[in-house]
């Protein structure tokens, strides 16, 4: 079974990829496989974070692409950027991991908060779609399953 052990930036090649969740991608120790069905070990240092995009190698030079999965989240889009950003507000106020565009603004699913969303007017679309979450000011990420959240 392949191991990889490094982060690094870019590489000359890539022999592959692999798919993970935002919680797969902040654990340090995990067993996946990679998109072409071989099983893996991914063993970062800890409190490391993969992002999307990043490349992982193993100690004889096999390299691979982290890609963020698609995971169930909730999506307001918007034109009006004071609306967008009171909302932001309201979430980070609760500390939601965001996801944030330009017109729009990403969070795990939970009903809870879709509602407090449309009490502002905008409204709330349940879509599958990878998630890369603003990184914060301390560059960590929550993980763990809040209590508003559906299962």
């Amino acid at each position: 079974m392949k191991e990889f052990i490094n982060k690094i930036t870019r590489p000359a090649k890539t022999d592959g990829t692999v798919t993970l969740t935002l919680e797969q991608r902040a654990r340090s120790r995990l067993k996946t496989r990679l998109d072409s069905g071989e099983d893996v070990g991914v063993f970062m240092r800890r409190g490391n974070v993969l992002e999307h995009g990043d490349f992982i190698a193993t100690e004889d030079g096999f390299v691979a692409r982290v890609l963020a999965a698609t995971e169930q989240l909730s999506s307001i889009y918007t034109d009006d950027s004071l609306l967008l950003a009171r909302v932001c507000y309201h979430l980070g106020n609760r500390h939601v991991e965001l996801q944030v565009t330009q017109k729009s603004v990403h969070y795990r699913h939970d009903h809870v908060l879709d509602e407090m969303v449309k009490s502002f007017g905008l409204n709330v679309i349940s879509e599958l779609l990878p998630f890369q979450p603003e990184k914060g000011a301390y560059h960590s990420h929550s993980i763990s399953n809040d209590h508003h959240q559906e299962h």
